[in-house]
């Protein structure tokens, strides 16, 4: 006999539901989700796929243009001019006292302290991307887009708002330590 027989045969509509409710929380936890769909005298089961992969369907922009070498060497060079461009401003800012930048095994935590927050960028090889993590606007995707010409090498990009890191790191980090800063010269950065 299935569960769902088994179900069908309770007299109680609200502990029906309740162990519905409890079969489907339960198969999210496979492989298929079944969807219960109920109805008082009867249950109906829809099998739904679902994705076990961290990486988004939407990013094979991503890894399709720029090879896993490539993506490396840019992105360590963008990290660690950040690494290095972050600690400065730390330095010359007399207001952030308890401010922090380290940078290890491609993260970047950047700790402005009470009441700015913390940003953690990091390098996502298997996506081939840069995650943000931001106090302010929350966590960000970005992807690399290469440019043809030698001279510029390319810049990182959010595909749902078109705006690149280094935009988003002028516009917020300038409001943190209170004076101009300049991110869209550091390399990898979008030109305009």
């Amino acid at each position: 006999m299935s569960l769902f027989a088994v179900f069908r045969n309770i007299p109680n509509r609200f502990a029906y539901r309740r162990y519905a409710r409890q079969l489907s929380i339960l198969s999210t936890k496979r492989s298929f989700v079944y969807k219960t769909l109920v109805n008082y005298d009867q249950c109906v089961n829809v099998p739904i796929q679902r994705n076990f992969s961290s990486m988004n369907p939407n990013d094979f922009l991503a890894t399709s243009l720029i090879d896993s070498a490539t993506f490396e060497a840019v992105c360590s060079d963008t990290l660690e001019s950040l690494c290095e461009y972050f600690e400065q401003l730390v330095e010359e800012t007399s207001s952030l006292t308890a401010a922090d930048v380290t940078y290890g095994d491609g993260v970047l935590t950047i700790n402005f302290g009470h009441p700015h927050g913390t940003y953690v960028i990091n390098r996502q090889s298997p996506n081939r991307q840069i995650w943000l993590s931001s106090p302010t606007s929350g966590p960000k995707r970005y992807d690399f887009i290469p440019y043809e010409s030698e001279s510029d090498k390319g810049f990182w990009i959010y595909k749902h708002d078109g705006i690149s890191l280094h935009e988003l790191l002028q516009r917020e980090i300038k409001v943190i330590v209170r004076k101009e800063v300049d991110f869209l010269s550091l390399p990898h950065s979008k030109r305009k």
